[in-house]
């Protein structure tokens, strides 16, 4: 008879520890701790724990021996907890607080929706400075205890937890300078703004895969509310408008931006989007993951400058004033035509004379395989000789040899003769020819 789910096995983080990292499952290396059991500790060997330890994905549910976790997990500086079934606080920060050194946590993937934490247990996450809560559906009152107790806190993940509004909090955390809130239904501006006001340190914003439309502020507004804003991330949003590219200058110290996937850029080619888009931004050096040249800059505010050449003066926008008191009024581009280079000859087989139409960026061996098929050739190969009109009572023939050479290195005119001669055994003299 199979057990109930009430008499299923609860297994505990110092359970799944002890297993993983007992001598049979886990080699001893560098960067390994060598921890022999404490006295009367249900776990009977020594462990071979590494500084970085990944138990995700295991079944936890609750903390163990306390006092097991901090003899264990004294040097430890690094956890993933992800995937498992952690649904308490309590029994999270049992967790926590018996490894001092603690520096990242990922809680990913338990199932935290509706399970509050209470402030006088939170004070457990002092030197946390990576905090990764993926698609936990953790409140945001829950959200505003963690910022307010880990006082060292940087870099926090809140992806794929539902949010389509951001609640303010009244404390804000000025230690955080990334935040990634990739995947979620934030629509409106009004929301963003929120983060600047809570993390006033914010140096990179990863907004990635949300809706939002706009960047709704003035420049006075955006300057006091992001003073450190260096990156920010708005891949598949709803951008739509010129105006919200111009109002990301705004950001006094953005260097990077990453707009790929906007509605914005849909109807230009792929080189146009960035190139305008690049254009728009003076201070980026970094646009989509690539490096900014000082060459690929010059050419995309020039291309700018001809894009809006044909606008009426009220449909330009203000950056095209700049770019021509920079460059100058400039001329349209001259269209240069970039198709194929072709000719006409007359190509000679015995007394079969046909006019063939020659692209001149074709090699010799191109040209052998065309007239083979052509003239029917058999497949046991042909000499060719090209024939200049002008001059051949000078030069004579000349033998096309070379298979990978192109035709208009030999400055083949219309009107001049290619000669075809099938290969034979016997050889001919050059007064057959």
């Amino acid at each position: 008879m199979e057990p109930s789910s009430d008499e299923e096995e609860v297994r505990t983080f110092i359970q799944v520890l002890s297993e993983k990292y007992s001598p049979e499952n886990f080699p001893y290396g560098q960067g390994v701790v060598v921890m022999p059991s404490p006295q009367g500790s249900p776990v009977k060997d020594r462990l071979f724990l590494p500084s970085r330890l990944v138990l995700s994905d295991s079944g936890i549910r609750k903390a163990g021996d306390r006092s097991d976790i901090a003899v264990f997990c004294a040097h430890v500086v690094e956890l993933d907890l992800s995937h498992n079934q952690l649904n308490d606080w309590t029994e999270i920060c049992d967790i926590v607080s018996n490894i001092p050194h603690l520096d990242f946590l990922n809680l990913s993937m338990n199932p935290l929706s509706g399970v509050e934490l209470e402030p006088s247990i939170a004070e457990v996450f002092p030197r946390v400075r990576q905090l990764v809560l993926i698609n936990t559906k953790i409140s945001w009152d829950t959200v505003h205890i963690l910022t307010q107790h880990t006082p060292e806190l940087e870099e926090l993940f809140l992806c794929l937890n539902g949010y389509n509004t951001v609640s303010e909090s009244q404390t804000s955390c000025p230690s955080l300078r990334l935040l990634q809130i990739t995947d979620n239904q934030l629509q409106e501006w009004a929301e963003v703004r929120k983060f600047g006001q809570m993390y006033p340190s914010l140096r990179t914003l990863v907004l990635a895969n949300n809706s939002v439309d706009s960047v709704g502020d003035n420049p006075d507004t955006l300057q006091r509310l992001f003073p450190n804003l260096r990156s920010i991330n708005l891949n598949n949003s709803g951008l739509s408008k010129w105006e919200d590219i111009e109002r990301l200058n705004y950001f006094p110290k953005l260097e990077e931006v990453k707009a790929k996937g906007i509605p914005l850029l849909q109807p230009y080619a792929t080189h146009d989007r960035r190139s305008l888009l690049l254009a728009q931004l003076p201070s980026v050096v970094l646009l989509n993951g690539s490096s900014v040249s000082k060459g690929e800059r010059e050419d995309a505010e020039r291309l700018f400058i001809r894009y809006y050449l044909d606008y009426p003066e009220q449909e330009r926008p203000e950056r095209y004033h700049s770019l021509v008191s920079k460059y100058g009024q400039l001329a349209p581009l001259a269209e240069v035509d970039l198709s194929p280079r072709c000719t006409m000859v007359d190509v000679r087989l015995g007394d079969r004379v046909e006019a063939v139409s020659l692209h001149l960026e074709q090699t010799v061996g191109d040209l052998k395989k065309q007239l083979r098929a052509l003239l029917q050739l058999p497949t046991s190969g042909i000499r060719l000789f090209y024939i200049n009109r002008e001059m051949c009572s000078v030069l004579g023939p000349e033998e096309l040899k070379w298979g990978s050479r192109a035709l208009h290195s030999y400055s083949i005119r219309d009107g001049d003769e290619i000669l075809v001669v099938p290969k034979v055994k016997s050889h001919c003299s050059s007064s057959d020819l």
